[in-house]
């Protein structure tokens, strides 16, 4: 509720500016109005489940309809206020900044082993860091979005190439251990807090997608090959063989080949779930009912466990709006990857490319780990998510002009 609240007033704040003549509807904007469309009509789904009584939990339905409008209005509101570029790099310096703070905050506490939240001692995941998070799968999915971001922060400092091996290598090390040397420490922090998680996933999908959108970003764009292919290779050596050594890289990959269907109770919650959605393909059950539609198909293969999501956001997503609710998601996405995607080949500007970059790594390292995890349930990195579609429109559409108001 206090992000709708915040949120509200930030929107009526915007809009009585607005009234004022001071600020105005900019280009990235009108570009990505499609999505504000898309987004409101997902919105509009619930509505409807609520007037039709079509949700066997209109309370949660409720709370769901009034977080998704609050999420609608903030992408609106980074697009409209993310206006120049140090504003575009004071927000990705505090979402890095916040990465840093959860990581070392998750770090100290496992290291130490006083194992608290936020100022609430820890009942489970002992030993693996969460930082203020409960679950260590949401901090891992949240600095992985912190980690992107500053990877593109990082790329977008390279210098082009050039002919020079000596100066190519100079100009590299000075971008890694200049005077961007804080924001590679804030890198190799993260990392190690990632790590220190023990989440399969969360590490799995960051080096694939650090690796796969490197590697576009690569040959997208030969101007800085060189520059970038250093860059990553650094990332490569230095955070796994070191980082990782010393924080615990080799329990991430004794759960990686301990993890078989026969000791995991996912696959089975995952197929219960699918009865849920079969009965209620188009509509759902209503947003935000999982852990009260669950219950009627659950069968003892999944234990004794009570579960209020499902380990797999595309099924929630799936059980709880249906067809027609989970259709408008789906399209935002897809949509905002092919535009990232595009400013990431076509943009010249370093800052641009780098949203586009963090952008990228972000959405796809978010649908790996949906594969698997609730991140998009839990409404920080809900917020931080729609922050990087955002920054994929802004990445694509943003031309500095004369600005009518400067907050």
């Amino acid at each position: 509720m206090l992000i709708c609240i915040f949120t509200a007033l930030l929107c009526m704040c915007w809009i009585a500016q607005y009234l004022k003549g001071q600020v105005e509807f900019n280009r990235c904007f009108k570009r990505a109005i499609i999505i504000i469309v898309l987004l409101s009509a997902a919105q509009l789904t619930l509505v409807y489940q609520l007037y039709a009584q079509i949700s066997i939990d209109p309370e949660a339905t409720l709370k769901e309809l009034l977080l998704g409008i609050s999420l609608t209005l903030f992408f609106a509101l980074s697009l409209l206020l993310l206006n120049s570029r140090s504003r575009i790099k004071a927000t990705i310096y505090t979402i890095v900044l916040s990465g840093v703070f959860q990581a070392i905050f998750g770090s100290l506490m496992t290291l130490s082993e006083l194992e608290y939240l936020f100022f609430i001692k820890k009942d489970s995941y002992i030993g693996m860091a969460t930082g203020t998070f409960v679950n260590r799968n949401h901090l891992a999915g949240y600095l992985v979005i912190c980690l992107s971001l500053g990877l593109g922060l990082m790329i977008a400092k390279l210098r082009g190439n050039s002919g020079n091996f000596k100066e190519l290598i100079r100009n590299t090390f000075t971008a890694i251990l200049g005077n961007k040397a804080l924001l590679r420490i804030s890198l190799i922090i993260m990392v190690a807090a990632l790590v220190m998680t023990h989440s399969r996933m969360g590490n799995t999908s960051f080096f694939v997608s650090m690796g796969i959108i490197g590697t576009l970003a690569v040959l997208l764009k030969k101007r800085s090959v060189k520059a970038t292919l250093i860059l990553l290779i650094s990332l490569l050596i230095i955070d796994i063989t070191v980082v990782g050594t010393f924080f615990g890289v080799d329990k991430v990959l004794n759960r990686l080949e301990a993890t078989s269907v026969d000791k995991e109770s996912r696959d089975e919650v995952n197929l219960y779930s699918l009865k849920i959605s079969d009965a209620n393909l188009l509509l759902g059950t209503g947003a935000g009912s999982f852990y009260t539609a669950f219950p009627q198909v659950r069968e003892q293969e999944v234990g004794f466990l009570f579960y209020d999501h499902a380990h797999n956001d595309y099924l929630e997503f799936l059980t709880e709006r249906g067809i027609i609710g989970m259709m408008p998601l789906i399209l935002v996405v897809l949509i905002t990857f092919g535009v990232a995607f595009k400013a990431l080949r076509k943009r010249h500007n370093p800052l641009m490319r780098g949203c586009a970059f963090g952008c990228l790594m972000s959405m796809l390292a978010m649908a790996l780990h949906a594969s698997v995890d609730f991140n998009l349930q839990i409404p920080a990195n809900a917020m931080t998510f729609m922050l990087v579609l955002a920054l994929g429109w802004i990445g694509a559409y943003y031309k500095r002009g004369v600005r009518k108001f400067e907050s």
